[in-house]
């Protein structure tokens, strides 16, 4: 029997590029005869016209589902809604812009077959600014520390998953969601595979540095305490230096300089720096405690405006989709991350 393979693609300021992206699919997908495929596209409140030209796709072709968010929830937010929907056996993740080449999926399938539970798109030449690229060495970076990626690992919003990650991911109902992280903290059974980063069709990006660090920050508070562990080893290394020059000080007073004025500088800057401190660890504290508040309010990951073509073709034709009866109507509130944007 052949597989499933569920296409999600998050869309935001694409109306000029989604078309072609569906058409790579398309071809890409008529030459492997082994699968069937449906495309999932997920209007991040776009301010385009980028819906009426899902919604053409949508009526031209009966494996194509679109979705339609309320307002802009951000890239994870729109991957959640997406992930929701997929009945494949394997999910393929990949962005709206022509950058992530759907004409190389073959390579993440055949990693899958190989074994793997997750595979990466890793690109030696990426056809982004310096800018990007900046950010993008910080995220992952950060993801090591606090998330504790393997070094060699290579992430990307191109990637292959296996039904089981999926559906791990889609029981995560956290107003927060970084699908890395929930990735990571399901398998560790992650390879990638080389492939070309290709230009951009249309358009620049819509990731600035602030909104990728942004992203890190989201990342990290949502599934790792580590920050708060940093927190209290520079509190106590703070501490301890401090005490350490105030005993100097002291003894530097009695024995060495008798007649030494004591210093109103000094005095300010350990005062400035200890309170500055102060300020960010409380400031990490609440970030954290706020995060779980709006977490206990069930704030919503997506709220979904309208689904168009909900029942792909691809799916079997005597049964419903599997994973889509909680879907009751187009407004139904389903929980995704707010503050990620888009490439």
């Amino acid at each position: 029997m052949s597989q499933l393979i569920s296409f999600v693609i998050p869309c935001y300021r694409s109306m000029q590029t989604i078309e072609k992206v569906a058409e790579d699919i398309k071809n890409t997908m008529a030459g492997m005869s082994k699968y069937q495929y449906e495309i999932i596209l997920v209007n991040d409140a776009s301010p385009d016209d980028t819906f009426a030209v899902i919604t053409k796709l949508c009526h031209e072709a009966d494996n194509i589902t679109g979705i339609s968010l309320s307002r802009n929830f951000g890239q994870h937010a729109a991957l959640m809604a997406g992930l929701r929907q997929a009945a494949g056996d394997i999910v393929v993740c990949l962005d709206d812009d022509g950058q992530t080449p759907a004409a190389e999926v073959g390579k993440l399938l055949k990693g899958i077959q190989e074994g793997a539970d997750v595979v990466y798109a890793r690109y030696n030449h990426k056809q982004h600014s310096v800018l990007r690229k900046l950010g993008s060495r910080i995220n992952d970076m950060m993801t090591r520390v606090m998330l504790g990626k393997p070094k060699k690992l290579y992430l990307s919003s191109y990637f292959a998953a296996r039904k089981f990650v999926v559906d791990e991911i889609k029981r995560y109902d956290g107003a927060y969601p970084y699908v890395v992280g929930l990735i990571l903290r399901t398998t560790r059974n992650i390879v990638n595979v080389d492939i070309e980063h290709q230009e951009r069709i249309s358009g620049t990006s819509g990731y600035t540095l602030g909104k990728l660090l942004s992203l890190w920050f989201n990342g990290f508070t949502s599934f790792s305490i580590k920050p708060l562990r940093i927190a209290i080893v520079t509190g106590a290394v703070s501490a301890g230096v401090g005490f350490l020059y105030g005993l100097y000080t002291i003894i530097k007073k009695l024995f060495i300089y008798p007649d030494m004025v004591m210093g109103f500088s000094s005095l300010m800057s350990a005062v400035l720096f200890m309170g500055g401190m102060l300020m960010l660890m409380l400031g990490l504290v609440g970030e954290y405690i706020g995060r779980m508040y709006i977490c206990i309010n069930n704030s919503p990951q997506y709220v979904i405006r309208e689904v168009v073509n909900r029942f792909p073709a691809a799916a079997s034709d005597d049964k419903a989709r599997p994973g889509l009866d909680f879907i009751i109507d187009p407004g139904q509130i389903m929980p995704d991350d707010p503050k990620a944007d888009h490439d």
